[in-house]
């Protein structure tokens, strides 16, 4: 375990801080933020254009360098050069904590092989404003960005089913439907909250049954947040489907309808009506 003391110096330190900016109300900006920015020699930005906006609403007046995923790599050593030239260097996403599901990991991975401080500047955080508004479990799992690829989408799901905590991930508008099949499938029985527009005039949190979710029919916008229950338990039951059950289901299925093996099976056992009628529709959806 390596400690830093240094860090806690009431004299502003060379070396890089990654600095947290608003989620979208302009006003959630810490005093420690505003000024660690006016002491910096320069300022890396996801997009320049996005964080002048901020900067000019601070009257902040730094040089700006222009640094993101397609070219963090590229410009890795030049920050590096200047941070052990005794610069003091700020990054900032276009929103919320850099380093999280956004650019900088490269570089603080750098900064500590190079022995150089790297100091958090905490502030608005969209992952735990959506888990503080849930109502969920207080215990999570951040996953972040799901991957392009379907197949590797499903493979994550699956897996992330297993875990008995809230979830969080991030999603852009435009491809929520798409992960409506997969989410019924692997968390039915669960609660959703989806939450677009964080903090912004048009703020909207949206909770419903994973069972119940439909394809928006409306135009949502920007990236959205979304927070998955626990694994919710029946309180009407003291049981749960096990194996057999469930491969009596299977085999009548394509026999008899679901309301009709809903209430056989509820009514040889103490398992809740809901649970059962889940199990059936995963079962046909998968078919």
């Amino acid at each position: 375990m390596i400690r830093n003391n240094k860090i806690y110096s009431k004299k502003f330190k060379k070396g890089l801080y990654i600095v947290s900016t608003p989620i979208g109300n302009l006003d959630d900006f810490t005093l420690r933020a505003k000024e660690t920015l006016e002491n910096s020699d320069y300022i890396l930005c996801e997009d320049t254009r996005v964080s002048k906006v901020l900067f000019e609403k601070y009257k902040i007046k730094k040089k700006l360098i222009s640094y993101h995923k397609f070219n963090e790599k590229k410009k890795l050593l030049k920050v590096i050069d200047l941070l052990k030239k005794g610069c003091v260097i700020s990054l900032v996403s276009d929103a919320g904590t850099p380093c999280v599901s956004d650019p900088g990991t490269i570089l603080v991975e750098e900064c500590i092989k190079n022995d150089l401080d790297v100091i958090p500047i905490p502030g608005a955080s969209s992952v735990i404003s959506a888990v503080s508004v849930s109502g969920f479990s207080e215990k999570f799992f951040f996953y972040g960005f799901f991957p392009e690829k379907n197949k590797d989408l499903v493979s994550d799901l699956k897996e992330l089913s297993n875990l008995n905590c809230s979830i969080v991930f991030f999603i852009t508008s435009k491809k929520f439907n798409r992960i409506l099949s997969p989410l019924k499938k692997y968390f039915y029985g669960r609660r959703i909250l989806v939450c677009r527009e964080m903090t912004k005039y048009y703020e909207e949190f949206i909770r419903t049954e994973i069972d119940s979710l439909r394809e928006f029919d409306f135009k949502l916008k920007g990236e959205l947040t979304i927070v998955i229950s626990e694994k919710l338990l029946s309180k009407k039951s003291s049981h749960i489907l096990d194996e057999s059950d469930k491969k009596i289901i299977e085999m009548m299925i394509n026999k008899l309808s679901i309301k009709e093996i809903t209430s056989l099976i509820n009514k040889n056992k103490k398992i809740s009506k809901k649970e059962i009628y889940n199990y059936c529709l995963r079962l046909k959806n998968e078919n």
